[in-house]
């Protein structure tokens, strides 16, 4: 897995609008690099948007913090995740 990464290269800007992407530290802001990478995502794009974050992150550290987050992320999202490493689903928000 990458460490060094300039995450305004890696993902659209838009995702960190409220933030200086620049500066983001792949090991101490995976708590916000995780979930806004997928805000975004459809099941079209899901594919290239997991494996762009599977090459900074484990499948574990990703389940982890998308269970954790306080991000808006979807059920849709999180149920993508969930198919891909073969997991129970998962919900941000109850249905």
């Amino acid at each position: 897995m990458e460490k060094h990464v300039n995450i305004a290269k890696r993902f659209p800007k838009h995702l960190f609008w409220d933030m200086d992407a620049n500066r983001l530290s792949v090991e101490k802001d995976r708590s916000i690099i995780i979930p806004r990478a997928l805000f975004a995502t459809t099941k079209n794009s899901f594919e290239k948007d997991i494996q762009n974050l599977e090459k900074l992150y484990s499948k574990n550290e990703i389940t982890s913090i998308l269970r954790n987050t306080k991000e808006n992320i979807s059920n849709e999202v999180c149920i993508l995740v969930a198919k891909r490493y073969k997991i129970k689903p998962f919900f941000r928000y109850s249905l």
